[in-house]
């Protein structure tokens, strides 16, 4: 056989092999996930940097690569929060406590104050229910802890708002705990409105998946404007949000300046936040008269186009700076 009929028959096997691979590809691959893989590579891209001093190198990669949500995870940045202990049990008195170490493997001392504490510790079952928001007290070896009971049972999120000296950002870090006994899991349905200690609070506003919304948080009581909002850790009002599904933070900013020591505010809060992703929401909103703190609890579903088709590679923002 001369060299052209020897270079006709590699062609031709060649095209036998190709063709039956994709042949078998599209009777094990569904076309839709074939172009859904595609849609992934296209378009997305990140910078590799080299020790070698050469030039950055474009790699296709998720547009988020190395960016996940905060508070979904226990370690952040080489901090790492870990030795959550508390009463195991409804009922029983005893102490939540918690250690956070650094990058060396050693507990952190130094912490800076954000919004007037230097720990926002958010507890909260993993169904959205049970919320707390609390304020441990650190002892010189780095422990963490508080006065603790619970009131049901579950799993719970506990959440530890922090931002170590040094680290140059905001850290929200998680871990979990069991709490036995009879579980009874109760979803908090879909509601902007929320009556709490004689308040009735309700929140407007249309929450948007992928761009900024802004919200309005009133507060009454028995039908009159509240004007007499005291302010609470450096605002008249706090918002914590959370994701339903993975209850990654998202992050919440009030408008307005900040209150002054001794003047009061109300009935209106106005915050500024991001859904990343179509879903449903809960919202948590601690606000004080009188010297007391109220906590009103609301629970949205996006809006929008962005409902129907997310956009790809989108993540929840960390609960850092309002």
């Amino acid at each position: 056989m001369n060299a052209a009929a020897r270079l006709g028959a590699y062609a031709a096997g060649l095209a036998v092999v190709f063709t039956g691979a994709f042949a078998a590809a599209g009777a094990v691959v569904p076309e839709t996930t074939v172009s859904a893989w595609t849609q992934q590579t296209e378009g997305t891209q990140m910078t590799q940097h080299t020790d070698s001093g050469q030039d950055p190198v474009e790699t296709t990669s998720d547009s988020h690569a190395g960016h996940t949500p905060q508070g979904v995870s226990m370690e952040q940045n080489g901090y790492l929060l870990q030795e959550v202990t508390a009463p195991g049990t409804t009922g029983d008195a005893g102490e939540l406590s918690l250690t956070i170490t650094g990058p060396d493997g050693a507990p952190v001392t130094e912490f800076e104050t954000s919004h007037e504490r230097q720990m926002h510790l958010i507890v909260v079952r993993t169904d959205g229910t049970g919320f707390r928001h609390v304020h441990p007290v650190m002892d010189e070896a780095g422990r963490w802890s508080l006065p603790w009971q619970w009131e049901a049972a579950g799993t719970y999120r506990v959440y530890a708002d922090v931002v170590p000296a040094g680290a140059g950002q905001n850290l929200t870090l998680t871990s979990t705990v069991d709490v036995a006994g009879a579980f009874a899991p109760s979803a908090p349905e879909v509601t902007a409105t929320y009556e709490v200690d004689g308040f009735q609070v309700s929140v407007e506003g249309d929450l948007s998946a992928g761009s900024t919304s802004d919200l309005t948080i009133s507060v009454t009581r028995d039908g009159q404007p509240v004007t007499t909002l005291e302010p609470y850790l450096g605002a008249y009002g706090h918002l914590v949000a959370l994701r339903a599904g993975d209850l990654a933070y998202l992050h919440v900013h009030p408008e307005g300046a900040e209150p002054v020591a001794g003047e009061v505010s109300g009935p209106d809060v106005e915050f500024a936040t991001t859904a990343p992703t179509p879903g449903r929401y809960f919202l948590y909103f601690d606000f004080q008269v009188d010297g007391q703190v109220h906590t009103a609890q609301f629970a949205l579903n996006t809006t929008g186009a962005a409902d129907t088709k997310p956009s790809a590679g989108a993540t929840a923002e960390g609960h850092g700076e309002h």
